[in-house]
């Protein structure tokens, strides 16, 4: 039976389950939810996901909601590459910790138009957090655990692909612009 994932691809954690199922060539069916139509308020799609929100994946009779528990579903049903998440179990809580960090970051930038103090505002602490990101996280690594990526650098890298196209995130942060590069060559 083939997993189904049920996906807005305008959503960044939806993005990185679809990139991570694809890079790994596990076998899924696409069920696009679009959540600018509200299909994911839907009695249809309730029965996939009572949170009502997307990302969900569906395998035989077994729900699952939240990308992060997705992606970890995913890595350890179809026994994917180690770098993903490793064994090690140090690497592991590495990739633990940015998980479980990144969402505590994420800046709203979406919605309705936001006044100039507030996009400043956004800006900075968008500066401020890629700071934290280059010193706690890359230190002096190509990778957040390593020499391989990770379930870590995905999960970060479709968070940067939402705000890459304003420069300013990588102005001043070779670390960072190498990061981008070396993921963008691993995807």
């Amino acid at each position: 039976m083939v997993v189904e994932l049920y996906l807005d691809l305008l959503s960044q954690p939806c993005r990185s389950v679809y990139i991570f199922a694809k890079k790994n060539n596990i076998p899924f069916e696409f069920k696009h939810v679009e959540l600018l139509k509200g299909e994911h308020l839907s009695e249809e799609f309730y029965k996939v996901n009572l949170l009502r929100k997307v990302h969900a994946l569906k395998d035989g009779n077994f729900t699952l909601a939240e990308s992060i528990a997705i992606l970890l579903y995913l890595s350890r049903k179809f026994n994917t590459p180690d770098h993903w998440y490793p064994s090690d179990v140090q690497k592991r809580a590495r990739v633990d910790e940015y998980l479980s960090w990144q969402h505590t970051r994420a800046i709203n930038v979406y919605g309705p138009c936001m006044s100039l103090s507030r996009l400043e505002r956004a800006v900075e602490d968008l500066k401020s957090t890629m700071k934290q990101f280059e010193e706690k996280f890359l230190q002096d690594k190509p990778f957040i655990v390593g020499n391989e990526i990770s379930l870590a650098d995905l999960v970060a890298i479709v968070e940067l692909m939402q705000v890459s196209a304003a420069r300013c995130v990588q102005e001043g942060r070779r670390k960072l612009s190498i990061w981008l590069s070396l993921s963008d060559t691993k995807r």
